[in-house]
């Protein structure tokens, strides 16, 4: 932004390597201006900066996509489960026998419907607490599948038929996912098999 004119012209276009790629060809000592020479360092450092941190954040996924495939691969033959969400799940199971029941899995997840019923008319809602990484993994897996599965956006129009709001539909879904992905953890492959 502090850059003149002419020089943000010259990098304005480009996608992010190659911007990167300009500003490490950036020559500090090929200028005798002290403000433009400290602009290209500091610029030549960023761009160091951000394609070291790039390439490990590379690393990273690729070392957690192998940890997943080789532990949880099951999980991720599961419709909109992918390493991110699967990891996640497989964090918070930790592993067989931690919880009695897939109930105790939805609560943990805060999926776990909660009575919120008034008068005449009977509601359930959300529950706030419990593992909230685990619960944002569940809507993302849900939101997936909402928008690529028709047998999920049926699902989902049949609740809302019933009389369900958008809300509380998504919710019957993610109740109904924690319950399948449960199962999985504590199966294994066969209880995968056996849900598709």
């Amino acid at each position: 932004m502090t850059a003149p004119e002419q020089q943000r012209q010259r990098l304005r276009g480009l996608t992010r390597t190659a911007l990167i790629d300009a500003c490490l060809a950036l020559r500090p000592s090929a200028t005798t201006d002290p403000e433009e020479r400290t602009r290209r360092l500091v610029m030549q450092r960023l761009a160091r900066r951000i394609r070291d941190l790039t390439g490990e954040i590379h690393a990273a996924d690729d070392e957690l996509a192998a940890l997943v495939h080789q532990h949880m691969g099951h999980l991720l033959q599961m419709r909109g489960v992918g390493v991110i969400t699967a990891a996640q799940c497989w964090v918070s199971w930790s592993g067989p026998g931690r919880f009695r029941n897939e109930a105790a899995f939805a609560a943990l997840a805060g999926v776990a419907p909660i009575e919120a019923s008034s008068g005449k008319n009977t509601r359930h809602r959300l529950n706030p607490h419990g593992d909230r990484a685990l619960n944002r993994a569940l809507h993302h897996i849900a939101l997936t599948l909402q928008r690529w599965d028709p047998e999920t956006r049926q699902y989902v129009a049949k609740r809302i038929s019933d009389g369900k709001t958008r809300r509380e539909a998504t919710r019957c879904l993610k109740r109904y996912l924690a319950r399948k992905i449960y199962r999985a953890l504590e199966n294994g492959p066969s209880a995968v098999t056996e849900a598709a």
